[in-house]
């Protein structure tokens, strides 16, 4: 039988769920470099349509998705006043330090910052908590959330999961703004 990817195969889905029952959690951490105490990649199994699925899923706090967006708006804008600006690539030399920028990509980062900071000021980026479902997925069904909270963790996924299998999540409509914590010197 063809399946719309792996994620809705009943045999990935009985290992995942054995695998689960094995560590006694509702979730599988996807291993990544990206996973912080801001960000989670995850696998867990819901319903579809009726049917079982693996949900691909990232978690995330709605500070890193306000700073997220910022990032975006900021891009955006450096990208309309330096024409060759493609993104700024950082690099470490054979020792692991970073390379310095070159002088345009130092005055485009300054100029990101100054577009960031005056948006922060002005509130002008407002974000809320949500789900968003991606049923094109390359693996199961994709699921990107925000949630208003300090940091994820095993506590909050596994609430996550729960409620969201439950049918019982109840996300904040509330539009937040979010400041950069300043450095605090030593």
């Amino acid at each position: 039988m063809k399946y719309q990817n792996e994620g809705f195969n009943p045999e990935h889905i009985e290992a995942l769920k054995k695998e689960l029952a094995a560590s006694k959690k509702t979730y599988k951490i996807n291993e990544s470099e990206d996973n912080s105490d801001e960000f989670v990649n995850f696998y867990f199994v819901g319903m579809y349509e009726g049917k079982e699925v693996i949900y691909d899923a990232a978690l995330y706090t709605l500070r890193l998705h306000h700073s997220s967006e910022l990032y975006e708006l900021a891009e955006h804008e450096a990208a309309k006043k330096f024409p060759n600006f493609k993104g700024i690539k950082y690099e470490e030399d054979e020792n692991g330090n970073l390379k310095p920028l070159s002088s345009e990509e130092e005055e485009i980062g300054w100029f990101i910052t100054e577009i960031i900071m005056e948006m922060e000021e002005e509130e002008a980026v407002k974000v809320q908590e949500f789900v968003d479902i991606d049923t094109n997925h390359d693996y199961g069904i994709g699921l990107d959330a925000a949630l208003n909270l300090e940091y994820i963790d095993d506590k909050v996924i596994a609430k996550f999961v729960k409620d969201f299998n439950d049918d019982t999540l109840v996300l904040d409509d509330t539009l937040y703004s979010f400041q950069s914590e300043e450095e605090e010197d030593a």
